[in-house]
């Protein structure tokens, strides 16, 4: 739910002379010291300190028989380095790219997660200028990656795969160009960010719609008012599951990013 002071946002009774006034983009802008410190920042500061403290936390004391803190992180490590990225780069040159990989899943999971999260009610991720300088890592690690093993020249060559004949090798290059240096980045931009934003919207209307509806004084209005926050609940539990998803999927499609950068041959 979007926590703003937004005045007449679904609490107006319909007697008022007032309609219902949804959601909209402008409140995921939420400043908290002049324009330059705003409610993302804080968030995703707090998520670095809470990751932070869980690593070292979990980490203390490692033993071979491990506890059950040891083997929560165990686990979610596990699941990157052989779920992700041994699977998508390939067994030979994953294990330089797992630390990454690791550090951008659980980032972005658990800024996800605070949309749902009491009292945070925001999914950091939702703003676009938090999700640009995540692929930025990516977009510029899997090409610094790609060109220290083959080269520039080598890099962009790899661009027309072997055997095209030479009147389509333009045509190959420009398309393989736009994927590897425009769509890529764009496409892994926006994947995250859409879906962040349109949950987060999604539910704003269903819990400020609901209480607009319970507020209204008509008793049909009331009895649609609790169905709002009953599909809100319903969806708040989809949601969960789709902000963890979305975590999987940007640190997968990272990771073939990384293991095509640093292939033989595409």
């Amino acid at each position: 739910m979007i926590v703003t002071a937004r005045p007449a946002v679904g609490s107006l009774p319909a007697s008022s002379g007032e309609g219902f006034t949804p959601p909209s983009p402008g409140d995921f802008y939420v400043p908290l010291i002049g324009d330059w410190f705003t409610r993302p920042m804080l968030l995703a500061l707090l998520s670095v300190v809470l990751l932070v403290g869980w690593l070292l936390w979990a980490s203390r004391r490692v033993a071979v028989v491990p506890t059950k803190r040891q083997w929560f992180l165990e686990q979610a490590y596990d699941f990157v380095r052989n779920g992700v990225a041994r699977d998508m780069i390939g067994s030979r040159d994953f294990k330089r790219f797992t630390p990454l990989l690791f550090a951008l899943f659980l980032f972005i999971i658990v800024n996800n997660w605070f949309g749902s999260t009491p009292f945070t009610n925001f999914p950091t991720l939702s703003r676009i200028g938090m999700v640009i300088p995540l692929v930025a890592i990516v977009y510029i690690g899997y090409h610094y990656a790609g060109i220290k093993k083959h080269g520039l020249g080598g890099y962009f060559k790899m661009l027309v795969p072997a055997g095209v004949p030479i009147f389509l090798a333009p045509i190959i290059f420009i398309l393989e160009f736009a994927s590897f240096f425009l769509i890529r980045p764009l496409t892994l931009t926006l994947r995250l960010f859409g879906n962040m934003f349109a949950g987060h919207m999604l539910m704003g209307v269903f819990i400020l719609g609901g209480a607009y509806l319970l507020l209204s004084g008509n008793p049909g209005f009331m009895v649609a008012g609790v169905g709002a926050f009953v599909m809100g609940f319903l969806m708040q539990l989809l949601e969960l599951l789709i902000q963890a998803i979305q975590a999987y999927v940007f640190v997968m499609l990272a990771a073939s990013y990384f293991g095509g950068a640093v292939a033989d041959e595409h």
